[in-house]
């Protein structure tokens, strides 16, 4: 599901307009944006859990030469699970 597909999903669920639905969707991501970016957690029960996690510095190679290149800490976002959301999409598989 793409952006676009969830706006079309929200506005026809809703009787909203695209511009309407639109907005709602990009006032979330940007409150999600937000409380990760400040270091803060996103939980949202049943479905799971957005954080940041701190990657200390590393030696790495590049692919393509071979030599070993200095890899900067860095910061990225994680997703967990829940476990709802878990079991909703093992118990369709088999």
């Amino acid at each position: 599901m793409t952006k676009s597909d969830l706006m079309n999903a929200l506005a026809k669920k809703n009787n909203l307009t695209d511009k309407q639905a639109t907005q709602i969707i990009d006032l979330v991501f940007d409150g999600f944006t937000k409380t990760l970016k400040n270091g803060g957690k996103i939980e949202i029960r049943g479905f799971g859990s957005f954080c940041v996690r701190e990657y200390g510095a590393y030696k790495g190679r590049n692919p393509r030469t071979g030599n070993t290149v200095q890899v900067k800490q860095k910061k990225l976002p994680f997703f967990k699970v829940g476990l709802e959301l878990k079991g909703m999409v093992d118990k369709n598989t088999g």
